[in-house]
This record gives structure tokens, sequence and C-alpha cells, in this order.
């Protein structure tokens, strides 16, 4: 059964109407649970030690999407989180990345590292090719403007993957 999407009030969060195992309560906690992860990843502290936590809030806001969304989350030198955002927005199997506007965001936030993310609608994780390439790519450019790029995780709705976990980064 397939849902149109619609934008919540946070932009980076998208819900899917309520079917018959879904209500809006459901959204709603989901929501609230966002606003209390994104709080939590505000308060400075080592937060970004351990992947985990930030590969369960990406799986919240993206995994169940149905089309591709690339989001980058910026941290401060201390690994500190300054920011999310949803950069860009593709097709049900690809979405197009342009290391430029990603170098631009991560200047304009003061970044010193940034951790990508991007949903594979297919429920699929594994990494292709061209995630590996791109992965290359942009941490070719962000070094350039000494941006360090300390991971890649590929979210799903039901699982998330981390390159660097796997030795890919």
């Amino acid at each position: 059964m397939s849902h149109a999407l619609t934008r919540s009030q946070d932009p980076a969060v998208y819900l899917v109407p309520a079917g018959p195992n879904q209500t809006r309560e459901d959204d709603q906690i989901i929501l609230s649970a966002l606003n209390i992860l994104t709080r939590r990843m505000k308060k400075k502290g080592p937060h970004f030690s351990n992947p985990e936590p930030i590969k369960q809030f990406l799986m919240l806001k993206t995994g169940g999407l149905e089309h591709e969304v690339f989001s980058v989350l910026f941290l401060d030198s201390g690994n500190n989180f300054i920011a999310l955002e949803e950069i860009f927005r593709g097709t049900l199997n690809q979405c197009s990345v342009y290391p430029r506007e990603i170098a631009k965001l991560a200047l304009k936030h003061g970044a010193a590292a940034v951790v990508l993310s991007h949903n594979h609608p297919s429920g699929e994780c594994t990494p292709s090719r061209a995630d590996e390439s791109l992965t290359n790519v942009l941490k070719t450019a962000l070094a350039l403007v000494d941006v360090r790029v300390l991971d890649h995780i590929i979210v799903s709705a039901n699982e998330t993957l981390s390159m660097a976990e796997r030795g890919l980064m």
C-alpha cells in the first residue's frame, strides 16, 4: 500500500498518512521523540563518539521515505552537533549530490566535521559502488576546506549501515 508523504512542521521530517496500523497520535509521538533527540544533540558533549544514536536519529528522520534524501550533520571541532540539513532530494533510487553545495553549507555553519547520510527506500542498506565513490569524492572536496567526513550512514525503514564501522571510509 502506498501513501502520499506530507511534511511536518520540521522541514526534514515527512509523515505518512495514518493507515490501518498507524495513527496521527503515532506521528505526534515520533515528532516528539525527534524534537527530544534534536535538543539532546544540541547539548555539548561527546555525542558522536558512537554512531548508534546518530543512526537511530537518522532512521527516524528519513528511514520511511519513498524517495532518496541526502542529509548532512554538521559538527564543530569537538564533534558537537551544529545542524542537520536535508540538502538534496531524489527519486526512488537515486539522488544527485553536489560537493560544492555541501562545502558551502559546511563553511556557513562553521563546521569542522560532517556525517553524511542518505536513505535507501528499497530497504537494502548495502552501499553501492556509487555510494562508495561519492563518499570518497566528498571526503576529498571537504578536506580542501578543512572539514573532516566522519561517517556516511545509509538508512532504511528498518536498519542502518555506518560506512565507517564497515571500514569503507
